[in-house]
């Protein structure tokens, strides 16, 4: 069925279609019509809305509901996410499957509630304390939010982590059609056997520790703090700690190669450029207009696809283009000079503005 949607809109549909039965979120400008949404569609498909007092409520009750036994998602911009960060370090140190939409508007704090830019791309993976890796997706249209949502909900069930959905604020209220899929594939999480499992933490072979649910027989005893395989806390040994640490950091980084999405056009070219989000729909069309560039496009941005860009900026001239003043484009630089580039330029944009064909033309030098 094709529809002609706002992306926020495109996500809820796509969440409902992955099996979300649980929103907890609090409005804010420019994710506010996930919530509308969510509030009017999820009960009907059997799932709870609640609106929280705020985002630090709105993400422990996703946490709650996803150790309930529930896929469970929030949406949120800007501060909101800001708030989020030490659940999202629960989450991660207690390997719950969530999903967190951030449709990024301009910072630092209130900034531009109505504009859109890139703002969260580091926040994202270093934004809560501690040791971790995390899962995060950029959309560049409104059907890859529907696509992308589906994706995160996937990935997070498989890897049992928090999974952050990263719109800038123009993709989450831009209107196209999407193609909205009756069939879709989904990753259910592996459960552990009820009753009383001794090992609660020994993961398999794959990396991932099976998921015990409270309330269907499963002995569950679940906290932030540092546990040693038999789940007792265990906070001053640092071979508990490590171990820990390192699980939770290798499931995501030893399969990486698995997350990875992303896209090349014109890989020959000898001028690259790099953009993910709205800003990668100037740089394809840049490229198309002129038959000597290409493009690389992550849509997995953490983890960061640094070996397939690698390969194909190798002796080559890059060019980034960025909604913000500087974020992605260091990763880029350190993974393309490690690599053999010949130089990475950059071209920021803000003040909730996009990047316009003609600029990223002078920016290239084919104008």
């Amino acid at each position: 069925m094709r529809e002609f949607l706002l992306g926020n809109e495109a996500c809820v549909r796509a969440a409902i279609a992955a099996g979300c039965k649980f929103y907890a979120g609090y409005p804010i400008t420019p994710s506010t019509e996930i919530a509308e949404a969510m509030a009017r569609e999820l009960p009907k498909a059997g799932g709870t809305f609640i609106q929280m007092e705020d985002e630090i409520a709105s993400i422990s009750a996703c946490i709650g509901a996803s150790w309930a036994g529930l896929k469970a998602m929030s949406a949120t911009s800007g501060p909101g996410f800001s708030l989020m960060q030490e659940g999202i370090g629960y989450a991660v140190m207690t390997e719950t499957p969530l999903v967190i939409v951030n449709c990024m508007r301009g910072g630092p704090s209130t900034g531009q509630p109505t504009k859109p830019a890139q703002g969260d791309v580091m926040q994202a993976k270093y934004g809560s304390h501690g040791d971790y890796e995390i899962i995060a997706l950029s959309p560049a249209s409104v059907q890859e939010m529907f696509d992308l949502t589906i994706e995160a909900f996937n990935l997070s069930e498989q890897y049992r982590t928090p999974v952050i959905l990263l719109a800038d604020g123009e993709i989450a209220h831009m209107r196209e059609p999407v193609n909205v899929r009756e069939e879709i594939k989904l990753i259910q999480r592996k459960l552990a056997k009820p009753g009383i499992v001794k090992e609660v933490w020994k993961a398999e072979e794959d990396g991932i520790v099976p998921f015990p649910v409270f309330g269907r027989g499963h002995r569950v005893y679940i906290s932030g703090t540092t546990s040693d395989i038999y789940g007792y806390p265990s906070t001053v040994k640092p071979e508990v700690h490590e171990a820990v640490v390192r699980r939770i950091c290798d499931k995501i980084r030893k399969n990486a190669s698995r997350i990875w999405k992303y896209e090349v056009y014109n890989a020959d070219a000898k001028k690259i450029l790099f953009a993910y989000g709205l800003p990668a729909r100037a740089a394809l069309a840049v490229a198309k207009k002129h038959g000597n560039l290409g493009v690389f496009r992550p849509i997995t941005l953490w983890p960061f696809p640094e070996r397939p860009l690698g390969e194909v900026v190798k002796g080559k001239e890059v060019y980034v283009l960025e909604m913000n003043y500087g974020k992605m484009v260091a990763e880029v630089e350190r993974a393309a000079y490690k690599a053999g580039a010949k130089n990475v330029e950059f071209l920021p944009k803000l003040g909730g503005e996009i990047h316009s064909v003609e600029e990223v033309e002078k920016f290239v030098g084919v104008r």
